[in-house]
């Protein structure tokens, strides 16, 4: 991309509306065509319904497109495939037929494989019920695998393979029967958390987001790496970025998840308070992070997104309590625009329905 970094909230947002959302679009409605293709109705219904249901990932993940500058429609193109790859497998975890870890393992085989350009793929459906699907989740590894294929850079594999194994393995941990979550994710966060001011739910948070891998994977298509960046890029994200990135996540989905039955991890908190004063510690250290790495205002302008996007939802309407407030406050006037950019754009659109 010719044009320079956006340094400006507003002219951030304009970019997204007018650039990455375009390109996204076309990415997702191809994903969509293939997704339709697919023969298994219950495999079809996951992926649809994961684009469906999921689609903002691919937007909030794809304004990192940016930082490739002239190759922002390749990074738009990964981020997006990995990102789908992602929510389906995501789907078909927690909404499907298996409760099997080691089914879980295998379909996440995909994810490492897509960073692995020339790697065979596996028979990823080969421990669950559904068998006939052999395009999409293919060609969702084949076109990451492509787009790696193009960054000659030293020095991402370890830190992109280390973010990737902590997503996959946090997502066989927690989508196994009730009586295995807990324990399966307590001890994993005590054989590999080496963070020890992390608490287990918070560990589990900074595993679950793929938003390094994306900054990782943009700066290498513009060119822009070195093994010292990298590294920069990893200590900035996890945990501190992304445990944020996903406690937000939880804490506006708390009300549905608790009709769902499903694990929320603002609930291992000993009251409200601490997850107030837990969050303002995650966004203060974000801040801190992303002060020392290059393009600070980028980095700086996507935490303040973070926190105004997320908290713009409705579904905070239904959370007692000041904690967004607080929140909204720590993240200063950027994260204030972000969050009534929001609320006004989310409003049009109903109004338009």
């Amino acid at each position: 991309m010719k044009d320079p970094l956006p340094r400006k909230v507003p002219t951030l947002m304009w970019t997204v509306y007018k650039k990455v959302a375009p390109q996204v679009n076309k990415e997702l409605n191809k994903w969509i065509k293939l997704a339709k293709s697919i023969p298994d109705a219950e495999l079809r219904t996951q992926a649809l319904a994961s684009i469906d249901g999921k689609a903002f990932h691919c937007y909030g993940g794809s304004i990192y497109a940016l930082l490739a500058k002239d190759k922002w429609k390749e990074a738009i193109q990964f981020i997006v495939a990995y990102q789908t790859m992602s929510d389906y497998l995501d789907n078909l975890c927690d909404r499907s037929t298996s409760l099997d870890p080691d089914d879980f393992a295998m379909l996440h085989r995909s994810m490492t494989e897509a960073l692995q350009p020339g790697a065979v793929k596996s028979d990823y459906y080969l421990m669950r019920l559904e068998q006939r699907e052999s395009v999409f989740l293919n060609e969702l590894v084949s076109t990451c695998q492509g787009v790696m294929n193009s960054i000659h850079a030293n020095g991402l594999n370890n830190c992109l393979m280390h973010l990737n194994e902590l997503y996959c393995n946090l997502q066989i941990h927690k989508h196994v029967k009730i009586s295995e979550r807990l324990p399966r994710l307590e001890s994993w966060y005590e054989a590999e958390c080496k963070e020890p001011e992390l608490q287990w739910q918070e560990f589990a948070a900074a595993s679950g987001s793929t938003l390094g891998i994306f900054c990782i994977i943009s700066y290498a298509l513009n060119g822009k790496h070195s093994i010292a960046l990298t590294k920069a890029i990893y200590r900035a994200y996890f945990p501190n970025i992304q445990c944020l990135h996903i406690m937000l996540d939880y804490y506006i989905d708390q009300h549905e998840d608790e009709l769902e039955g499903d694990l929320n991890f603002c609930n291992y908190y000993m009251d409200e308070k601490e997850l107030e004063e837990r969050i303002c510690s995650f966004i203060k250290a974000s801040f801190q992070k992303a002060s020392q790495l290059p393009d600070t205002h980028f980095h700086l302008m996507m935490i303040k997104g973070l926190i105004g996007l997320y908290l713009s939802d409705p579904k905070t309407k239904q959370l007692a309590g000041n904690s967004k407030k607080r929140w909204l406050q720590n993240g200063g006037p950027g994260a204030k625009f972000f969050y009534w950019n929001a609320k006004i754009y989310c409003g049009l659109v109903q109004k338009v329905r």
